[in-house]
């Protein structure tokens, strides 16, 4: 095995096998639409604001107008990824390594060729799905994904900008030191625009790497030099696979239930007007995503029954069904008010690894409906297709982009080998069109 440092600065495009080679466009992919049709969401535009405003410099924003700092348009471009909860995801890591990769690497992308990009990519899938577990496996709170994530954007940013190992390993060092150890469950309870912290971490990521390169010190990375159980296997297993898709803008642990949900409504011909009541086994941390009257998005995304309720009356959940502007349908909120959860035995011990959970419907003409135990689609066990991710960003770009421009950005992105970056840059980095609230 490579050093953590050494396989992120030797990896090439050559040494990626072929199925990661294509999953990795399909994930930049997913990652990008998910992005565009955040940064219309009020935490976005307040982060960009936020960049242009106090963090200045000459970088360009992700979606958004203006330039900011390096470090304050990673920071915008993390907030924008995070806005919808949509993007990709790792089970073991309970977060996500694509959204706080995407953004460090964004003000540097215009920089290097469409293969480096794409390599540099890989390189830090597996990078953060490996230092995501061994901090989980290490400390005792459960932290967001900007934790972990700031230390593999200081180790891809370093390959980027070609810091000799000495300073990559100060890099993730300082990242590591200074990233923001924020607790996920105090998010989930008390949901807000804070979420998965990715802004922040990438954010920290540049400074991090910014700083090492000209000479600030810092202490080794735990997660990477004392941890090496969780590193054994780099090179040779490739978590760029085992990445789960969001067919639903909202929190992983809530997907499972919708799928009840909605296997039932198919199963027996239901519309919402049948249904008195809903309720939800699954695991604790499902359980507790307990926002039944949501007032804001944020509220909306980390809410087990407000998406349930929607895919019951809507039978898809989407960006238009949990923005600000579509919290108050009464028949939503009536199905939503009425879902109880219990926490089960067997979600938990199943949990992170599978997210299980089990619905049951009480109708009002008195018959009781409870689905199978059901898990989220789209893991990487029953991966989505290219076909069905292509539809899922198409969908969530049409408002934002336009038809002509998403278009052209998937083009761009199917078609990184052997190109530069400019044409996929130059079409990131203008503003949305509209807000993404008319859009499905």
């Amino acid at each position: 095995m490579n050093d953590p440092l050494s396989f992120v600065s030797g990896l090439t495009w050559a040494d990626v096998p072929p199925r990661v080679q294509a999953q990795i466009k399909l994930a930049l992919l997913d990652t990008l639409g998910v992005g565009a049709a955040g940064a219309g969401f009020a935490s976005a535009r307040i982060a960009a604001g936020f960049a242009r405003d106090h963090m200045g410099g000459d970088t360009a924003m992700f979606f958004s107008a203006g330039t900011a700092s390096a470090g304050g348009a990673a920071f915008a471009a993390g907030m924008s990824i995070d806005a919808l909860d949509g993007h990709d995801g790792f089970n073991p890591a309970k977060g996500h390594i694509g959204a706080t990769l995407l953004s460090s690497l964004w003000p540097y992308m215009s920089r290097i060729s469409g293969e480096e990009l794409m390599t540099a990519l890989v390189a830090g899938y597996e990078f953060g799905a490996r230092v995501a577990m061994a901090q989980h496996g290490t400390v005792p709170d459960y932290h967001t994904s900007g934790s972990w994530g700031a230390v593999m954007g200081a180790a891809v940013l370093s390959r980027v900008l070609g810091l000799p190992k000495a300073q990559a390993r100060h890099a993730i060092g300082i990242a590591e030191y200074h990233a923001p150890r924020s607790q996920m469950m105090r998010g989930v309870d008390h949901p807000t625009m804070l979420k998965d912290g990715t802004g922040w971490g990438a954010m920290t990521a540049v400074s991090a790497t910014l700083l090492a390169q000209a000479g600030f010190t810092g202490a080794p990375a735990i997660t990477v030099e004392q941890a090496p159980v969780y590193w054994s296997d780099l090179g040779d297993r490739w978590y760029s696979l085992e990445q789960y898709f969001k067919p639903y803008p909202v929190c992983r642990w809530a997907q499972a239930p919708i799928e009840g949900v909605l296997a039932l409504r198919r199963a027996h011909g239901l519309a919402s007007q049948d249904v008195a009541q809903i309720h939800v086994a699954s695991f604790h941390e499902s359980v507790r995503l307990a926002t039944s009257r949501p007032q804001a998005t944020d509220e909306a995304q980390y809410s087990t029954s407000f998406p349930c309720a929607v895919a019951m009356v809507r039978g898809d959940v989407g960006p238009k069904d949990i923005d600000d502007t579509a919290l108050a349908d009464p028949e939503i909120l009536r199905l939503s008010q009425s879902l109880t959860m219990t926490e089960d035995a067997r979600a938990n011990a199943a949990f992170p690894l599978t997210r299980l959970a089990q619905v049951t419907l009480t109708l009002h003409d008195g018959r009781i409906l409870t689905s199978g135990w059901m898990q989220p689609r789209w893991d990487h066990t029953a991966p989505a297709t290219a076909e069905e991710i292509t539809a899922k960003y198409l969908r969530y770009t049409a408002a934002p982009l336009g038809d002509s421009r998403a278009q052209a950005l998937h083009d761009a992105v199917m078609g990184l080998e052997g190109t530069s970056t400019k044409l996929l840059v130059d079409l990131i980095a203008q503003p949305i069109k509209r807000r993404t609230s008319s859009s499905n």
